[in-house]
């Protein structure tokens, strides 16, 4: 019976060594606040309907790490988020005439760029659940910003701005290996973006307009799914 049995040499698990990543997924974001200095004017009250709403976008990364061993490995990612429909509306009481109501909107997209760490908790069946951060830095453009209020007939716009943010995110998913050396990734995000901001606001009627830094959008965080692939180099 010895005779029959055959030696197969065992197949060294690819658990070290450099690897590319790319990954398409949706956000969905928050806003903590809209600010502008002149929300706070004596004569007026003002209260917020909504306070201010993104809609889902589009979310497109690269990045390259190192697989250190079974258990941890590191990545740099670089991220463009597409561009997210923003709203929200004002209503403005006077203490003299009939209330109004100011509609805002725009869009918002950014450049991540992240240094990530990630503990993988073991594999099973050839799935190998994770978790993360990250920390960098985040380009945040806010563009086509409107101010509509149709009761008066009036409104106002602000120009595009960009803002440089220290960011952050906290990670978490699945990796599913298809071979040695090519993993499928589905993963969660928490994602800290910061600030962002416009040029400066103009009235539509030029009397009106007066000197001011603009509207800025404060707290803005998201949480994001994406699905990517993992090519592992060894």
């Amino acid at each position: 019976m010895a005779a029959d049995l055959a030696y197969v040499e065992p197949v060294p698990l690819a658990t070290g060594g450099w690897y590319l990543r790319g990954a398409i997924g949706m956000s969905n974001q928050r806003l903590g606040n809209l600010d502008y200095q002149y929300f706070e004017t004596p004569g007026y009250a003002t209260e917020w309907i909504n306070k201010g709403d993104f809609s889902s976008a589009p979310t497109f990364s690269l990045g390259a790490g190192y697989q250190f061993n079974d258990w941890f490995r590191a990545d740099l990612t670089g991220q463009y988020r597409g561009k997210a429909d923003f709203s929200a509306t004002q209503r403005v009481t006077p203490l003299q005439g009939a209330p109004y109501s100011d509609d805002y909107t725009g869009q918002k997209s950014e450049w991540l760029f992240l240094a990530n760490g990630y503990v993988d908790l073991g594999t099973y069946h050839g799935i190998t659940p994770y978790v993360g951060a990250g920390i960098g830095t985040s380009r945040n453009t806010i563009s086509g910003f409107r101010d509509v209020n149709t009761e008066m007939n009036a409104g106002g716009y602000a120009g595009s701005a960009s803002q440089w943010n220290f960011a952050w995110a906290l990670h978490a998913g699945l990796g599913f290996k298809v071979t040695e050396n090519l993993i499928f990734d589905l993963g969660y995000s928490y994602t800290d973006l910061g600030n962002a901001k416009t040029a400066t606001a103009y009235n539509i009627d030029p009397n009106y307009s007066r000197p001011n830094d603009g509207f800025k959008f404060k707290n803005i965080t998201s949480h994001d799914v994406n699905f990517g692939i993992r090519y592992l180099f060894n």
